[in-house]
Protein backbone atom coordinates (compact mmCIF):
# COMPACT_ATOMS: atom_id res chain seq x y z
CA UNK A 1 0.00 0.00 0.00
CA UNK A 2 1.68 3.67 -0.46
CA UNK A 3 -0.25 7.32 0.34
CA UNK A 4 -0.72 9.73 -2.66
CA UNK A 5 -0.61 13.16 -1.63
CA UNK A 6 -3.51 14.86 -3.88
CA UNK A 7 -2.17 17.18 -6.98
CA UNK A 8 -3.84 20.29 -4.60
CA UNK A 9 -2.35 19.40 -1.81
CA UNK A 10 -2.04 22.14 1.23
CA UNK A 11 1.42 22.62 1.65
CA UNK A 12 1.42 26.66 1.73
CA UNK A 13 5.36 27.25 1.79
CA UNK A 14 6.15 29.74 4.88
CA UNK A 15 6.62 33.39 5.38
CA UNK A 16 7.50 34.99 2.02
CA UNK A 17 9.76 38.47 1.09
CA UNK A 18 7.27 39.23 -1.97
CA UNK A 19 3.74 40.26 -1.48
CA UNK A 20 1.76 37.16 -3.76
CA UNK A 21 -1.45 38.09 -5.43
CA UNK A 22 -2.94 34.98 -3.65
CA UNK A 23 -2.91 37.11 -0.03
CA UNK A 24 -5.33 39.27 -1.39
CA UNK A 25 -9.40 38.82 -2.31
CA UNK A 26 -9.48 39.76 -6.31
CA UNK A 27 -11.76 42.67 -6.40
CA UNK A 28 -11.64 42.59 -10.31
CA UNK A 29 -12.42 39.10 -11.89
CA UNK A 30 -15.52 38.53 -13.33
CA UNK A 31 -15.47 34.80 -12.86
CA UNK A 32 -17.56 33.07 -10.09
CA UNK A 33 -14.86 33.72 -7.53
CA UNK A 34 -14.39 37.14 -7.59
CA UNK A 35 -16.48 40.18 -6.45
CA UNK A 36 -17.12 41.22 -9.72
CA UNK A 37 -20.36 39.50 -9.75
CA UNK A 38 -23.50 40.71 -7.99
CA UNK A 39 -23.90 37.82 -5.14
CA UNK A 40 -22.13 37.94 -1.73
CA UNK A 41 -20.18 34.95 -1.37
CA UNK A 42 -20.55 33.00 2.37
CA UNK A 43 -17.36 34.67 3.86
CA UNK A 44 -15.56 32.29 6.62
CA UNK A 45 -13.57 34.38 8.08
CA UNK A 46 -11.68 31.99 10.93
CA UNK A 47 -8.39 31.19 9.00
CA UNK A 48 -8.18 27.36 9.61
CA UNK A 49 -5.38 25.72 11.45
CA UNK A 50 -4.49 22.79 9.58
CA UNK A 51 -1.53 22.01 10.29
CA UNK A 52 -1.90 22.07 14.00
CA UNK A 53 0.76 22.88 16.56
CA UNK A 54 3.47 24.34 13.90
CA UNK A 55 5.89 24.63 16.18
CA UNK A 56 8.50 21.76 17.11
CA UNK A 57 10.24 23.96 20.01
CA UNK A 58 10.09 22.16 23.51
CA UNK A 59 12.69 19.17 23.41
CA UNK A 60 15.61 20.55 25.07
CA UNK A 61 12.87 21.96 27.52
CA UNK A 62 12.05 19.00 28.38
CA UNK A 63 15.10 17.18 28.88
CA UNK A 64 17.74 19.85 30.03
CA UNK A 65 18.33 23.34 31.67
CA UNK A 66 19.54 26.94 30.44
CA UNK A 67 22.32 28.53 32.24
CA UNK A 68 24.08 31.85 32.51
CA UNK A 69 27.79 32.35 31.30
CA UNK A 70 30.16 35.67 30.83
CA UNK A 71 32.43 34.15 28.16
CA UNK A 72 33.37 33.36 24.48
CA UNK A 73 33.80 30.33 24.99
CA UNK A 74 32.51 27.18 28.00
CA UNK A 75 35.46 24.59 28.97
CA UNK A 76 34.06 22.10 30.97
CA UNK A 77 35.71 18.32 31.82
CA UNK A 78 34.81 15.15 32.28
CA UNK A 79 36.38 12.22 34.33
CA UNK A 80 38.63 9.17 32.41
CA UNK A 81 38.33 5.71 33.22
CA UNK A 82 39.26 4.90 36.56
CA UNK A 83 40.74 1.56 35.42
CA UNK A 84 44.04 0.86 33.00
CA UNK A 85 42.95 -0.90 29.85
CA UNK A 86 45.18 -1.22 26.81
CA UNK A 87 44.64 -2.32 23.14
CA UNK A 88 47.83 -2.98 21.38
CA UNK A 89 49.55 -5.83 19.69
CA UNK A 90 51.67 -8.94 21.36
CA UNK A 91 54.66 -10.67 20.36
CA UNK A 92 55.11 -14.43 21.87
CA UNK A 93 59.05 -13.88 21.58
CA UNK A 94 59.17 -10.43 22.09
CA UNK A 95 62.03 -9.07 24.83
CA UNK A 96 61.47 -6.37 26.89
CA UNK A 97 64.71 -4.23 27.97
CA UNK A 98 66.70 -7.20 28.28
CA UNK A 99 64.54 -8.36 31.09
CA UNK A 100 64.59 -11.81 29.62
CA UNK A 101 60.41 -12.43 29.52
CA UNK A 102 59.66 -13.95 26.37
CA UNK A 103 56.36 -11.96 25.94
CA UNK A 104 56.19 -8.36 24.69
CA UNK A 105 52.76 -6.46 24.73
CA UNK A 106 52.94 -3.61 22.14
CA UNK A 107 50.69 -0.23 23.19
CA UNK A 108 48.56 0.96 20.54
CA UNK A 109 45.77 2.83 22.28
CA UNK A 110 43.82 3.17 25.24
CA UNK A 111 40.53 0.28 25.78
CA UNK A 112 38.53 3.75 23.71
CA UNK A 113 41.10 3.83 20.66
CA UNK A 114 42.38 7.10 22.11
CA UNK A 115 46.23 7.25 21.35
CA UNK A 116 47.51 10.69 22.50
CA UNK A 117 45.86 13.91 24.02
CA UNK A 118 43.38 14.04 26.69
CA UNK A 119 45.40 13.01 29.39
CA UNK A 120 46.58 9.97 27.89
CA UNK A 121 49.33 9.25 25.72
CA UNK A 122 50.94 5.27 24.84
CA UNK A 123 54.47 6.69 26.44
CA UNK A 124 52.41 7.50 29.76
CA UNK A 125 50.30 3.97 29.84
CA UNK A 126 50.50 3.59 33.27
CA UNK A 127 51.04 0.23 33.44
CA UNK A 128 54.01 -0.86 35.87
CA UNK A 129 56.26 -3.23 37.10
CA UNK A 130 55.20 -6.30 39.13
CA UNK A 131 51.34 -5.42 38.05
CA UNK A 132 49.28 -8.13 37.54
CA UNK A 133 47.57 -8.06 34.29
CA UNK A 134 45.04 -10.28 32.18
CA UNK A 135 46.36 -10.81 28.16
CA UNK A 136 43.31 -11.51 25.89
CA UNK A 137 43.59 -12.68 22.38
CA UNK A 138 41.50 -13.89 20.07
CA UNK A 139 40.55 -17.38 21.95
CA UNK A 140 42.49 -17.24 25.07
CA UNK A 141 43.34 -15.27 27.73
CA UNK A 142 46.01 -15.64 30.27
CA UNK A 143 47.07 -14.45 33.91
CA UNK A 144 50.54 -12.60 33.57
CA UNK A 145 53.04 -10.74 35.89
CA UNK A 146 54.48 -7.44 34.18
CA UNK A 147 58.43 -7.78 34.65
CA UNK A 148 59.48 -4.88 32.35
CA UNK A 149 58.11 -1.48 30.68
CA UNK A 150 59.26 1.33 28.88
CA UNK A 151 57.55 3.50 27.01
CA UNK A 152 55.73 1.45 24.55
CA UNK A 153 56.12 -2.00 25.62
CA UNK A 154 55.53 -4.40 28.27
CA UNK A 155 57.26 -7.34 29.43
CA UNK A 156 55.14 -10.30 30.45
CA UNK A 157 56.10 -13.96 32.36
CA UNK A 158 52.79 -16.09 31.99
CA UNK A 159 51.37 -17.27 35.70
CA UNK A 160 50.87 -20.91 34.63
CA UNK A 161 52.99 -21.83 31.49
CA UNK A 162 56.74 -20.95 30.93
CA UNK A 163 56.55 -19.04 27.97
CA UNK A 164 53.24 -17.53 26.92
CA UNK A 165 51.47 -19.78 23.80
CA UNK A 166 48.34 -19.81 22.06
CA UNK A 167 47.56 -16.52 21.34
CA UNK A 168 47.20 -14.61 18.10
CA UNK A 169 49.88 -12.06 17.51
CA UNK A 170 47.53 -10.23 14.74
CA UNK A 171 47.91 -6.30 14.71
CA UNK A 172 46.27 -4.56 17.12
CA UNK A 173 44.02 -7.90 18.27
CA UNK A 174 45.34 -7.70 22.43
CA UNK A 175 43.80 -6.74 25.33
CA UNK A 176 45.44 -5.56 28.49
CA UNK A 177 43.80 -5.41 31.91
CA UNK A 178 45.60 -4.62 35.44
CA UNK A 179 43.38 -6.16 37.82
CA UNK A 180 46.28 -5.55 40.76
CA UNK A 181 49.99 -6.80 42.01
CA UNK A 182 52.54 -8.92 43.56
CA UNK A 183 55.74 -8.16 45.44
CA UNK A 184 57.28 -10.53 47.57
CA UNK A 185 58.20 -9.64 51.35
CA UNK A 186 59.91 -6.91 52.23
CA UNK A 187 60.16 -5.56 48.60
CA UNK A 188 60.40 -2.21 47.55
CA UNK A 189 58.86 -0.41 44.90
CA UNK A 190 61.26 -1.77 42.51
CA UNK A 191 63.16 1.84 41.93
CA UNK A 192 61.21 4.88 40.72
CA UNK A 193 62.08 4.56 37.38
CA UNK A 194 60.03 1.05 36.92
CA UNK A 195 57.21 1.72 39.16
CA UNK A 196 55.71 5.17 39.39
CA UNK A 197 52.74 6.89 41.07
CA UNK A 198 49.91 7.21 38.41
CA UNK A 199 48.14 10.34 38.19
CA UNK A 200 44.30 10.57 37.05
CA UNK A 201 43.63 12.25 34.30
CA UNK A 202 40.54 14.02 32.65
CA UNK A 203 39.23 15.15 29.45
CA UNK A 204 38.29 18.93 28.36
CA UNK A 205 35.57 19.99 25.84
CA UNK A 206 34.94 23.35 24.96
CA UNK A 207 31.80 24.89 22.61
CA UNK A 208 31.13 28.58 21.94
CA UNK A 209 27.91 30.47 21.83
CA UNK A 210 26.61 31.66 18.16
CA UNK A 211 24.91 34.66 18.08
CA UNK A 212 21.70 34.20 16.37
CA UNK A 213 19.14 37.16 14.69
CA UNK A 214 15.57 37.91 13.22
CA UNK A 215 14.08 40.62 13.02
CA UNK A 216 9.98 41.48 11.11
CA UNK A 217 9.16 44.38 10.21
CA UNK A 218 5.55 46.19 9.13
CA UNK A 219 5.13 49.68 7.70
CA UNK A 220 2.71 52.34 9.97
CA UNK A 221 -0.18 52.00 7.53
CA UNK A 222 -0.50 48.27 7.83
CA UNK A 223 -0.69 48.09 11.43
CA UNK A 224 -4.23 50.30 10.77
CA UNK A 225 -5.43 47.88 8.11
CA UNK A 226 -8.18 45.85 9.10
CA UNK A 227 -8.49 42.30 7.37
CA UNK A 228 -11.05 40.12 6.43
CA UNK A 229 -9.43 36.91 7.35
CA UNK A 230 -9.80 36.50 11.56
CA UNK A 231 -6.23 34.97 12.51
CA UNK A 232 -4.79 33.75 15.42
CA UNK A 233 -1.22 33.32 16.91
CA UNK A 234 0.92 30.30 18.03
CA UNK A 235 0.27 32.13 21.26
CA UNK A 236 -3.52 32.27 21.32
CA UNK A 237 -3.98 36.02 19.90
CA UNK A 238 -6.49 36.70 17.86
CA UNK A 239 -7.81 39.61 15.79
CA UNK A 240 -8.62 41.36 12.40
CA UNK A 241 -5.11 42.64 11.59
CA UNK A 242 -2.61 40.55 9.97
CA UNK A 243 0.60 41.88 11.47
CA UNK A 244 -0.31 40.26 14.39
CA UNK A 245 -0.19 36.77 12.93
CA UNK A 246 2.99 37.77 11.19
CA UNK A 247 4.90 38.87 13.88
CA UNK A 248 3.79 36.10 16.08
CA UNK A 249 5.03 33.94 13.25
CA UNK A 250 8.11 35.25 13.07
CA UNK A 251 8.46 35.00 17.07
CA UNK A 252 7.49 31.53 16.66
CA UNK A 253 9.86 30.29 14.37
CA UNK A 254 13.06 32.24 15.90
CA UNK A 255 12.08 30.16 19.11
CA UNK A 256 11.92 26.79 16.97
CA UNK A 257 15.73 28.22 15.18
CA UNK A 258 16.92 28.84 18.88
CA UNK A 259 15.93 24.56 19.27
CA UNK A 260 16.89 23.68 15.67
CA UNK A 261 20.70 25.01 16.02
CA UNK A 262 21.25 23.60 19.04
CA UNK A 263 20.42 20.45 17.56
CA UNK A 264 21.79 20.52 14.22
CA UNK A 265 24.54 22.76 14.31
CA UNK A 266 28.69 21.31 13.29
CA UNK A 267 31.25 23.63 14.58
CA UNK A 268 33.38 25.26 11.60
CA UNK A 269 37.39 24.33 10.86
CA UNK A 270 39.95 26.73 9.59
CA UNK A 271 39.52 25.26 6.10
CA UNK A 272 36.45 26.60 5.66
CA UNK A 273 35.53 29.82 4.35
CA UNK A 274 32.37 30.99 6.56
CA UNK A 275 34.99 32.26 9.23
CA UNK A 276 35.77 35.08 6.43
CA UNK A 277 32.44 35.94 5.57
CA UNK A 278 31.27 35.88 9.15
CA UNK A 279 34.64 37.82 10.01
CA UNK A 280 35.95 35.85 12.55
CA UNK A 281 39.26 35.33 13.58
CA UNK A 282 40.61 31.66 13.03
CA UNK A 283 40.29 31.18 16.66
CA UNK A 284 37.28 31.89 16.99
CA UNK A 285 36.08 29.37 14.46
CA UNK A 286 32.46 29.94 13.20
CA UNK A 287 29.36 27.57 13.95
CA UNK A 288 28.91 25.35 17.29
CA UNK A 289 28.60 21.95 18.44
CA UNK A 290 25.37 20.69 18.27
CA UNK A 291 23.80 17.70 20.01
CA UNK A 292 23.56 15.04 16.94
CA UNK A 293 27.00 15.85 16.24
CA UNK A 294 28.05 15.99 20.04
CA UNK A 295 26.57 12.25 19.75
CA UNK A 296 28.33 11.19 16.55
CA UNK A 297 32.01 12.74 17.74
CA UNK A 298 31.92 11.25 20.83
CA UNK A 299 28.53 9.11 21.89
CA UNK A 300 27.33 6.27 20.27
CA UNK A 301 25.40 5.55 16.95
CA UNK A 302 23.26 2.53 15.96
CA UNK A 303 21.64 1.93 12.75
CA UNK A 304 19.50 -0.89 13.87
CA UNK A 305 19.67 -5.04 12.93
CA UNK A 306 17.81 -4.59 9.46
CA UNK A 307 19.29 -0.99 8.44
CA UNK A 308 16.62 0.22 7.98
CA UNK A 309 14.95 1.83 11.57
CA UNK A 310 17.10 1.74 14.61
CA UNK A 311 16.18 -0.14 17.82
CA UNK A 312 12.81 -2.02 16.71
CA UNK A 313 13.76 -5.43 18.00
CA UNK A 314 14.93 -7.11 21.21
CA UNK A 315 18.23 -8.25 19.82
CA UNK A 316 19.06 -4.50 18.65
CA UNK A 317 18.30 -2.97 22.84
CA UNK A 318 20.16 -5.83 23.70
CA UNK A 319 23.38 -4.31 21.99
CA UNK A 320 22.59 -1.24 23.06
CA UNK A 321 22.66 -2.14 26.22
CA UNK A 322 25.75 -4.06 26.11
CA UNK A 323 27.17 -0.41 25.11
CA UNK A 324 26.09 1.49 27.92
CA UNK A 325 26.90 -1.41 30.27
CA UNK A 326 30.65 -0.28 29.07
CA UNK A 327 29.96 3.39 29.67
CA UNK A 328 28.02 5.33 32.43
CA UNK A 329 25.30 2.69 32.81
CA UNK A 330 22.77 5.21 33.39
CA UNK A 331 19.52 3.46 34.33
CA UNK A 332 16.83 5.88 32.99
CA UNK A 333 17.08 6.62 29.66
CA UNK A 334 14.61 9.08 27.49
CA UNK A 335 14.07 8.01 23.49
CA UNK A 336 12.56 10.78 20.76
CA UNK A 337 12.11 9.22 17.93
CA UNK A 338 9.68 9.21 14.98
CA UNK A 339 6.63 8.17 14.17
CA UNK A 340 8.07 4.96 12.39
CA UNK A 341 10.36 4.06 15.06
CA UNK A 342 7.43 4.85 17.73
CA UNK A 343 5.48 2.45 16.21
CA UNK A 344 7.76 -0.65 15.47
CA UNK A 345 8.89 -0.43 18.94
CA UNK A 346 5.22 -0.43 20.12
CA UNK A 347 5.05 -3.79 17.75
CA UNK A 348 8.34 -5.37 19.33
CA UNK A 349 7.06 -5.13 22.73
CA UNK A 350 3.16 -6.26 21.31
CA UNK A 351 5.14 -9.36 20.33
CA UNK A 352 6.39 -10.05 23.84
CA UNK A 353 2.36 -10.34 24.91
CA UNK A 354 1.15 -14.12 24.93
CA UNK A 355 -1.96 -12.74 23.45
CA UNK A 356 -0.07 -10.47 21.13
CA UNK A 357 -0.60 -12.91 18.46
CA UNK A 358 -4.33 -13.18 18.33
CA UNK A 359 -4.82 -9.30 18.37
CA UNK A 360 -6.56 -9.32 21.85
CA UNK A 361 -4.25 -6.83 23.52
CA UNK A 362 -0.88 -4.74 23.72
CA UNK A 363 0.10 -4.13 27.48
CA UNK A 364 -0.79 -5.22 30.93
CA UNK A 365 -3.97 -4.50 31.12
CA UNK A 366 -7.21 -6.09 30.66
CA UNK A 367 -9.28 -4.90 27.59
CA UNK A 368 -13.01 -5.26 26.96
CA UNK A 369 -15.38 -5.05 24.07
CA UNK A 370 -16.64 -1.87 25.27
CA UNK A 371 -12.70 -0.18 25.86
CA UNK A 372 -10.85 1.06 23.06
CA UNK A 373 -7.89 -0.54 22.62
CA UNK A 374 -4.60 0.45 23.41
CA UNK A 375 -1.91 -0.15 21.21
CA UNK A 376 0.96 2.08 22.22
CA UNK A 377 3.68 1.49 25.17
CA UNK A 378 5.25 4.83 26.68
CA UNK A 379 7.42 3.07 28.52
CA UNK A 380 9.27 -0.50 29.66
CA UNK A 381 12.37 -2.08 31.23
CA UNK A 382 14.79 -3.99 29.84
CA UNK A 383 17.84 -5.43 32.26
CA UNK A 384 18.34 -2.67 34.81
CA UNK A 385 17.32 0.02 31.95
CA UNK A 386 14.65 2.11 32.31
CA UNK A 387 13.40 3.50 29.00
CA UNK A 388 10.81 6.02 28.46
CA UNK A 389 9.13 6.75 24.70
CA UNK A 390 8.17 9.99 23.26
CA UNK A 391 7.52 11.13 19.59
CA UNK A 392 9.63 13.84 18.09
CA UNK A 393 7.97 16.25 16.37
CA UNK A 394 10.67 17.85 14.83
CA UNK A 395 11.80 14.10 13.19
CA UNK A 396 8.15 13.63 11.81
CA UNK A 397 7.19 17.10 10.32
CA UNK A 398 7.58 17.48 6.51
CA UNK A 399 8.80 21.19 6.81
CA UNK A 400 11.51 20.20 9.52
CA UNK A 401 13.80 17.00 9.96
CA UNK A 402 10.67 14.83 8.54
CA UNK A 403 11.49 16.28 5.25
CA UNK A 404 14.95 15.92 5.42
CA UNK A 405 14.71 12.40 6.37
CA UNK A 406 13.09 11.50 3.56
CA UNK A 407 15.89 11.78 1.31
CA UNK A 408 18.94 11.57 3.46
CA UNK A 409 19.22 7.82 3.11
CA UNK A 410 21.77 6.34 5.48
CA UNK A 411 22.00 9.83 7.07
CA UNK A 412 18.29 9.62 8.05
CA UNK A 413 17.78 10.02 11.91
CA UNK A 414 15.35 7.91 13.44
CA UNK A 415 15.56 8.92 17.05
CA UNK A 416 18.00 9.75 19.97
CA UNK A 417 18.49 8.45 23.60
CA UNK A 418 19.38 10.75 26.09
CA UNK A 419 20.18 10.06 29.61
CA UNK A 420 17.90 11.00 32.60
CA UNK A 421 20.75 11.84 34.60
CA UNK A 422 22.88 14.91 36.26
CA UNK A 423 26.88 15.98 36.61
CA UNK A 424 27.66 17.22 39.98
CA UNK A 425 29.98 20.17 38.74
CA UNK A 426 31.37 22.95 40.18
CA UNK A 427 29.80 26.82 39.09
CA UNK A 428 32.11 29.42 39.67
CA UNK A 429 29.02 31.86 39.70
CA UNK A 430 27.78 30.33 42.57
CA UNK A 431 30.91 29.27 44.16
CA UNK A 432 29.78 25.55 45.08
CA UNK A 433 28.75 22.49 43.28
CA UNK A 434 26.01 22.51 41.79
CA UNK A 435 23.90 19.56 39.71
CA UNK A 436 23.21 20.10 36.20
CA UNK A 437 21.93 17.71 33.70
CA UNK A 438 24.06 15.93 31.34
CA UNK A 439 22.81 18.12 28.71
CA UNK A 440 21.79 22.06 29.12
CA UNK A 441 22.22 25.56 26.80
CA UNK A 442 24.23 28.37 28.18
CA UNK A 443 23.64 31.92 26.87
CA UNK A 444 25.36 34.73 27.43
CA UNK A 445 24.54 37.36 29.93
CA UNK A 446 25.70 40.05 32.30
CA UNK A 447 24.33 42.77 34.84
CA UNK A 448 24.26 44.83 31.62
CA UNK A 449 22.92 42.65 28.81
CA UNK A 450 20.80 39.49 29.16
CA UNK A 451 21.37 37.95 25.67
CA UNK A 452 18.77 35.25 26.63
CA UNK A 453 16.44 36.19 24.40
CA UNK A 454 16.05 39.76 23.68
CA UNK A 455 13.28 41.18 22.23
CA UNK A 456 12.88 45.11 21.45
CA UNK A 457 10.66 47.15 19.20
CA UNK A 458 11.73 50.16 17.15
CA UNK A 459 10.57 52.41 14.57
CA UNK A 460 7.64 55.05 14.83
CA UNK A 461 4.73 52.91 15.30
CA UNK A 462 3.49 53.14 19.26
CA UNK A 463 6.31 54.57 21.34
CA UNK A 464 9.01 55.97 18.51
CA UNK A 465 12.20 55.60 18.71
CA UNK A 466 13.01 57.06 14.94
CA UNK A 467 11.76 58.38 12.25
CA UNK A 468 11.08 55.07 9.86
CA UNK A 469 7.54 54.90 9.14
CA UNK A 470 7.52 51.17 10.18
CA UNK A 471 7.99 49.06 13.42
CA UNK A 472 10.44 46.81 13.50
CA UNK A 473 10.56 44.02 15.86
CA UNK A 474 14.12 42.70 16.48
CA UNK A 475 15.05 39.02 18.10
CA UNK A 476 18.52 38.20 19.29
CA UNK A 477 20.10 35.37 21.17
CA UNK A 478 23.30 34.15 21.90
CA UNK A 479 23.79 30.52 22.82
CA UNK A 480 25.51 27.03 22.86
CA UNK A 481 24.66 23.58 24.41
CA UNK A 482 26.67 21.85 26.53
CA UNK A 483 26.75 17.58 26.37
CA UNK A 484 28.16 16.02 28.89
CA UNK A 485 28.99 12.61 29.37
CA UNK A 486 27.99 12.38 25.29
CA UNK A 487 29.21 8.90 26.04
CA UNK A 488 25.97 7.59 27.09
CA UNK A 489 24.31 8.97 24.48
CA UNK A 490 22.74 7.04 21.68
CA UNK A 491 22.04 8.32 17.86
CA UNK A 492 19.53 6.01 16.34
CA UNK A 493 20.28 6.41 12.18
Amino acid sequence: MSIVNGTNLNSVPSSQKVSLSTNYVDFTSSSTEGWAQQYLPELMEKEAEVFGPRTISGFLNQVGAEEAMTSDRVIWSEQSRLHISLIGTVDLDGNVSSSGAKGKFTVVSDIDGNISGDGFTIANHGVRNHDIVLLSTPGKVSRCLVVAVDSEAIGLRAYDEDVLTGHSETASAATLLVIGSEFKKGDDYDGSATRTANEPSFKTFTNKPIIMKDYYEVSGSDTSRIGWVEVSSEGGASGYLWYLKAEADTRARFNDYLEMAMLESIPGSNSTNVDGELGLSPESDAGTEGLFYAIEDRGNVTTGVTGVNAATDLAEFDAILAEFDKQGAIEENMMFVNRATSLAIDDMLASMNSYGAGGTSYGVFNNSEDMALNLGFSGFRRGSYDFYKSDFRYLNDRATRGGINATAGSEALRGVMIPAGSSSVYDQTVGAAVRRPFLHVRYRASQTDDRRMKTWVTGSVGAATSSLDAMQLHFLTERCLVTQGANNFMLLK
